[in-house]
């Protein structure tokens, strides 16, 4: 992740905000953990989501997604455990979220919270190696990114950053995700 330039949003118009890609090695292979959002959230409940949410006044990117991290898993991790930064991606409910890669380590204990969890899961890194899948919606130009998981699919953001990481982080290739469009479902 050394050589990829990241590309920042210079969105001031939007909320700063920060998910961790959080990786944790596994015997069977390195997985990364991904939620379901509680039901009972005002915002995007029910979705597919990595941990994260809106920045404090005066945090970095990697504080956030670290701290967000330990308010939904209960997984406190120090700045040691930042690998690096993806591209930022401005979405349409009013944020740009910037994509950290963090390092957990072997075994580590996870509580969820149950006020913003639903349900949390450990995935193997080989299932997020599939091409994605891209449809048009009479809403947009862009193309609408689909990211296939779970015998469904993850859409953006959240397909649009693990898209880019298994592009940058797995194949070495600079590819960019920010032009991809959201669901109308995620426009709010």
């Amino acid at each position: 992740m050394q050589r990829f330039q990241r590309r920042r949003a210079d969105r001031p118009d939007l909320k700063r905000s920060a998910v961790g890609i959080t990786l944790v090695p596994e015997p069977e292979g390195v997985t990364f953990l991904l939620t379901r959002r509680a039901t009972t959230l005002r915002g995007h409940a029910g979705q597919w989501a990595l941990p994260g949410g809106r920045a404090d006044e005066g945090e970095s990117a990697g504080e956030t997604a670290r701290r967000e991290l330990a308010e939904e898993l209960g997984l406190e991790l120090g700045a040691d455990a930042e690998l690096g930064l993806l591209d930022d991606y401005a979405t349409r409910s009013g944020y740009v979220i910037t994509p950290v890669v963090l390092w957990a380590g072997t075994g580590p204990a996870l509580t969820p919270n149950p006020d913003e969890v639903g349900e949390l899961y450990r995935v193997p890194l080989s299932e997020i190696d599939v091409e994605p899948r891209f449809i048009t919606i009479p809403e947009s130009d862009a193309p609408v990114i689909q990211q296939p998981l779970f015998d469904r699919f993850v859409h953006a953001p959240t397909g649009a950053v693990l898209h880019q990481f298994r592009e940058v982080v797995l194949h070495g290739r600079p590819t960019r995700v920010a032009h991809y469009e959201q669901p109308v479902f995620a426009w709010r």
